[in-house]
Order: structure tokens, then C-alpha cells, then sequence
């Protein structure tokens, strides 16, 4: 068993005390998700080798993955009428709170 430099434990030790705040920890949540997706391709689509030669073909065969597991997990997702009813955006609640119509859905503006 052997103890590391002074230097090092100290670095060690304001490391793991920085990654308990929470600045650090919503750093690092955003970088999880990536992390996963990551991990993702790179294991469950066999993205870790190309099966093409030459880069625009190796390009098209990540977008077309990328598409593909896109719809995977869109696949996954509860129907939308399963779902409970998402609570009103900022603009709508100002809109209701001055009385102003406002259409079910904003493509029928037009019509």
C-alpha cells in the first residue's frame, strides 16, 4: 500500500469536494445524458466501426443510424393522449388573463 504525493491527495480532495456542489452537479448531468448517447451508439449500433470506406458514406451511415435511433426511442415514448395536458406557456396565460381569444391550435390562424 503505498500514499500518493501531497500534491496529488490535495488535488484529490478539492476535486471530490467541488463535485458535491450543485453548480458542479448540473455541469455534469448535461454531460451524463451525452455520455449515455454516447455509449448508446457506440455499443448497441455498432458505431465503433464504419462499414463503409471514405467519408461521405461513413457520414451517411451515422445520420441514417442517428435517424434510426431516433425513431427507436420516439417508438418508446406513451401515446399522446395518454399523457396529461401540458399547463399553459407564459404568453397564454397573459393572453387568458386579458380576455384575448386565442385559436386551439395556431395553424388554424390563417383560416
Amino acid at each position: 500500500m503505498g500514499f500518493p504525493p501531497r500534491e496529488l491527495r490535495d488535488l484529490q480532495l478539492r476535486v471530490r469536494a467541488e463535485q458535491q456542489r450543485p453548480e458542479w452537479k448540473t455541469r455534469y448531468a448535461v454531460r451524463s445524458g451525452i455520455e449515455g448517447t454516447v455509449n448508446e451508439f457506440a455499443h448497441g449500433h455498432g458505431m465503433r466501426r464504419c462499414r463503409y470506406r471514405g467519408q461521405p458514406k461513413a457520414h451517411l451511415q451515422h445520420v441514417l443510424t442517428a435517424i434510426a435511433v431516433n425513431i427507436e426511442r420516439l417508438s418508446r415514448q406513451p401515446a399522446a393522449d395518454c399523457l396529461p395536458p401540458r399547463p399553459p406557456t407564459a404568453f397564454q396565460t397573459y393572453l387568458d388573463q386579458h380576455q384575448v381569444p386565442r385559436p386551439r391550435s395556431w395553424r388554424t390562424l390563417g383560416t
